[in-house]
């Protein structure tokens, strides 16, 4: 048998063999993360239960917003869909998934620990929600990831250094959020070939400091609040003291009135 014919034989046998089995990792990290959000414009209308068992029957995904790569998601991209609800730990599940991209929803709650099992992601952008809490620090178990974009969400706590352990990253935004502490030195002044992110990365938390920010700010009072104090505590005791004064003028002013009285009547002559 020729070349030419084996390779045909080969295409009719993909054509008509029936699809692989799909990944039941996959399958259950779809169904908990559709279970987890809700969609008010129904978006995701075709995330149904036939999708899920088979979410990747061809070299393309059959679910709004997931690609496939070699039979499995690789790829998922959710944004502007004004989802609600949280982010699934079953997303985990995808342990193929090299980006995944839920930017500019309503999300809330906290960013899943379970990230870190990720181990292939390279892009995560979950910007313009309004997640909480603490950056996990377990986000430094994806070495891949080259992209950590978590700008205008209500996150608090420290940013982790263990994050500038990552020699990927190329991209860092925590802007616009409730981050306190000090900038790391891992991330905030890199040294080497490493990428370096400025103060745009980091504008928008009132508590956050340290290159390439400003330095802590004083928490004490400042100057111009101390002499307002000063100048304000004095004109307050200046009130009170002339308050005073005048009060004991009044009293001492109406019994001499009361004494020149009673010596006046006594010169006067009973009749």
């Amino acid at each position: 048998m020729g070349f030419s014919r084996l390779i045909l034989v080969l295409m009719l046998i993909s054509v008509f063999l029936p699809p692989s089995t799909p990944d039941p990792s996959d399958e259950s990290c779809l169904t908990k993360l559709f279970e987890s959000m809700e969609d008010p414009n129904h978006n995701l209308m075709n995330w149904t239960k036939p999708s899920f068992e088979n979410p990747c029957s061809g070299f393309l995904s059959n679910l709004a917003g997931a690609t496939c790569n070699n039979g499995r998601i690789y790829k998922l991209s959710l944004p502007n869909l004004a989802l609600r609800g949280s982010i699934s730990p079953f997303i985990s599940n995808c342990t193929n998934l090299q980006a995944l991209d839920i930017s500019n929803n309503s999300l809330t709650g906290p960013i899943p620990n379970e990230l870190q099992y990720l181990v292939n992601l390279a892009v995560l952008n979950l910007s313009s929600n309004r997640l909480s809490d603490a950056i996990p620090p377990s986000l430094t178990m994806c070495a891949y990831l080259n992209v950590i974009d978590l700008h205008d969400n209500t996150l608090s706590g420290t940013i982790p250094p263990q994050l500038g352990s990552l020699a990927r990253l190329s991209v860092f935004d925590v802007s616009n959020n409730k981050l306190s502490g000090p900038i790391p030195a891992s991330l905030g002044n890199r040294t080497g070939n490493l990428p370096r992110f400025n103060a745009s990365s980091f504008l928008g938390n009132k508590d956050l400091y340290g290159y390439p920010l400003g330095p802590m700010k004083s928490k004490g009072l400042s100057v111009v609040a101390i002499v307002g104090i000063g100048l304000g505590s004095g004109l307050l005791s200046l009130v009170l003291s002339f308050t005073v004064v005048c009060v004991w003028l009044r009293v001492s002013e109406k019994k001499m009135a009361a004494e020149q009285e009673g010596k006046i009547s006594q010169l006067m002559p009973e009749y």
